[in-house]
């Protein structure tokens, strides 16, 4: 009989390799890629004390390739965000856990308006759909509208929508389209309560790490030489959508939460609050479209 493997040892052994290859969270991913050849969560794993030899080779495989700088969620074939797991790999950006607070602001501000209307929401740079769909899920009564261009990372949003649906979540709608088109959407003009965006917004001479730099698609990650390229150039699209009072929560690099910030406020709107993410760097801004009397 083939001898089990103990599994602490098993993943203390690993994380050990991940951190000599510079992994940023070596026991996390560790434990992450043990839950996952398992299929159980992660917390559960203590409740595992030995495994087969097979599944050692199977983990050991992929921590081979984690210690590549392949990402976490490439290997996995998952990212969450909210309470739903959405499908991701090569070709669409990988969703970030400082997104989980963008995505929090929004549901708070949600919850604040009146329930005479259904509430419009826009994604825009939806990507794999992340924000768009955990929305959704979260308030099936909402309507939700999902922009992208790439068409690789369409084909991921398409997807995690099919797959959302078929779950029992309100369907979105994905758009083809670019954010900065003043055409884009003209049906909801001034119809929109909130307008949410993941744009590329990393300046072009930043130093990435690998698993972003050769894994995340580059049109998703690089918003131009001072990374506010897109940024500034879908502001006029959020305004003419928004109707008066409705607001907006942009993601940002640390480098520019004043200028996402100026750009704003330069274009008439109002309650600008630079907000911070999980490291306490600046990560994403909220604004209103102003109320005309």
């Amino acid at each position: 009989m083939t001898e089990r493997i103990r599994l602490r040892p098993l993943i203390v052994e690993a994380a050990g390799r991940l951190a000599e290859a510079g992994v940023g969270s070596p026991m996390s991913d560790a434990e992450n890629l043990a839950a996952h050849v398992l299929g159980t969560e992660r917390m559960r794993l203590a409740l595992i004390p030995m495994v087969e030899p097979e599944i050692a080779d199977r983990y050991r495989a992929l921590i081979a390739q984690r210690a590549t700088r392949i990402p976490l969620q490439h290997l996995t074939g998952t990212a969450a965000m909210g309470e739903i797991d959405l499908a991701v790999g090569p070709g669409v950006f990988v969703p970030r856990p400082e997104t989980e607070l963008l995505f929090a602001w929004a549901l708070a501000y949600l919850a604040t308006l009146p329930h005479d209307h259904t509430p419009i929401v826009v994604d825009l740079c939806t990507g794999s759909g992340a924000l768009a769909l955990a929305i959704a899920h979260a308030r099936p009564d909402a309507e939700v509208h999902a922009v992208e261009l790439d068409p690789d990372a369409l084909v991921w949003a398409r997807r995690n929508a099919d797959t959302r649906t078929a779950a029992g979540d309100t369907a979105i709608t994905v758009h083809a389209a670019d954010v900065t088109d003043p055409a884009l959407l003209t049906d909801l003009t001034g119809r929109v309560d909130l307008v949410v965006a993941n744009p590329p917004y990393i300046p072009e001479a930043a130093i990435l790490d690998p698993e972003v730099a050769d894994h995340d698609p580059h049109r998703a990650l690089f918003g131009g030489p001072d990374g506010l390229d897109v940024i500034r150039a879908m502001i006029p699209t959020i305004a003419r959508l928004l109707r008066q009072g409705g607001a907006t929560a942009i993601e940002h690099d640390d480098t520019n939460g004043g200028g996402v910030a100026a750009l704003l406020t330069e274009s008439d709107f109002v309650d600008t609050v630079e907000h911070p993410d999980l490291a306490g760097k600046p990560r994403f801004v909220v604004a209103r479209r102003h109320s005309k009397p």
